[in-house]
């Protein structure tokens, strides 16, 4: 672990020209936002550099999200991922200096106690970067094993029940105190698992690594993990996952298939949803892209399904190979919806009508109460513009 300490001095994640490229996930959060491996990528700066991270993100976000305060400030690219090589190379920028690459700006360092031109300081490594919404899932596991290096020796792991098989290293495998797990069997030959904070994982389930179950996480009974897989905090799955990330508070509870997918966060899957991400033909996957407003080839062979926050299936809901849905869709009924479901749309397969924005205020409202959160003001007036913005997308 490469620890520093920044006194007095916010990082700031900002968003370039790329941003769009996660959407929907960006629709409702920051690039600095987004989830792979054991946390978001302003969690992970703050564990590599030990410093509060903020966000410079679009205006209707930046309510909800911390934004720059202090005068000391080292503004970092957010899709760029921190490794010991980048840290040690912001750790040494001066005031007033940045940090290229290439041509493609990665940090800068601003004070409001200096003046003059800025110095450009070429990196000299080669940065890892997060370049489409798919490298979520296909770059979840050298984030895995990154994050468990970073954080997952700090304490000792609790002791494994004796109901429980573990296939590989010890070393490799964290369960904080609070967590609970019995009659279940862990693959740590081929990634590290960890299991956090007040966690459960029931009996009869199988994990492989990589994998992260994040803090009030739960695995139904009979659960199968495949890494690389990441499920976000206070979430409930079951089933089938292989190679996914789930954001925090969405539930699959239930039996189905989930591979090579990202699910936003208050997503819930009925039971039995499937999600196919392999095509017949072995042809490489073509996803829904916003920025072209058409599909693009994505280069892959495996990928699933992409949903945005607060959106929901019913029961035995089928998706197609690289089906996209944005926020607050609701999806149900026979056969297979449209590859591309638009923001506030209802329906399926038989048709589609909008979903009107104060139904879904209060769809979503009864789901936060549940978990004895609010809808805050800030929330509603983010998702009241998000409703007007991709109104086009629906018509």
């Amino acid at each position: 672990m490469y620890l520093v300490i920044f006194t007095a001095m916010q990082i700031v994640l900002f968003e370039d020209r790329h941003w769009s490229e996660f959407l929907p996930l960006v629709y409702t959060r920051p690039v600095g936002d987004l989830r792979m491996g054991m946390m978001t990528m302003a969690e992970r700066y703050a564990a590599w550099m030990n410093v509060e991270v903020v966000h410079e993100t679009r205006a209707h976000l930046q309510s909800i999200f911390l934004s720059p305060t202090s005068e000391q400030q080292l503004h970092v690219n957010a899709r760029l991922f921190p490794d010991q090589h980048l840290v040690a190379a912001l750790h040494a920028l001066q005031a007033n200096e940045v940090l290229h690459h290439n041509g493609q700006l990665l940090a800068r360092r601003i004070s409001a106690l200096t003046d003059g031109e800025d110095v450009v300081k070429e990196y000299a490594h080669t940065p890892i970067w997060l370049d489409t919404i798919t490298d979520l899932f296909s770059k979840n596991a050298y984030a895995m094993a990154s994050d468990f290096a970073l954080i997952g020796v700090k304490e000792s792991s609790a002791p494994v029940h004796s109901s429980n098989v573990i296939i590989g290293h010890s070393e490799m495998l964290y369960i904080h105190p609070s967590a609970k797990v019995y009659a279940s069997s862990i693959n740590t030959l081929d990634g590290p698992v960890y299991i956090d904070e007040d966690a459960e994982v029931m009996e009869g389930s199988h994990i492989r690594g990589p994998f992260y179950l994040g803090k009030h996480s739960t695995l139904k009974l009979g659960t199968k993990i495949y890494g690389a897989t990441t499920i976000g905090p206070h979430c409930k799955v079951g089933g089938e996952v292989s190679n996914s990330v789930v954001w925090g508070f969405s539930n699959k509870a239930h039996d189905g298939f989930l591979g090579n997918s990202l699910i936003g966060e208050w997503c819930n899957l009925g039971a039995d949803t499937n999600t196919s991400n392999l095509k017949n033909n072995y042809s490489s996957v073509r996803i829904w892209n916003y920025t072209h407003s058409s599909f693009t080839d994505t280069g892959l062979t495996f990928c699933g399904l992409i949903m945005g926050d607060h959106s929901k299936c019913g029961i035995n809901t089928m998706f197609n190979t690289g089906t996209v849905a944005g926020v607050c869709a609701n999806v149900f009924g026979a056969g297979f919806p449209d590859k591309h479901v638009a923001s506030f749309l209802w329906g399926g397969a038989e048709g589609w009508e909008e979903y009107q924005l104060e139904k879904a205020l209060t769809t979503i409202e009864k789901v936060m109460q549940r978990r004895s959160l609010p809808l805050t003001e800030e929330m509603r007036e983010m998702l009241s513009t998000l409703f007007d913005e991709t109104r086009h997308q629906r018509l």
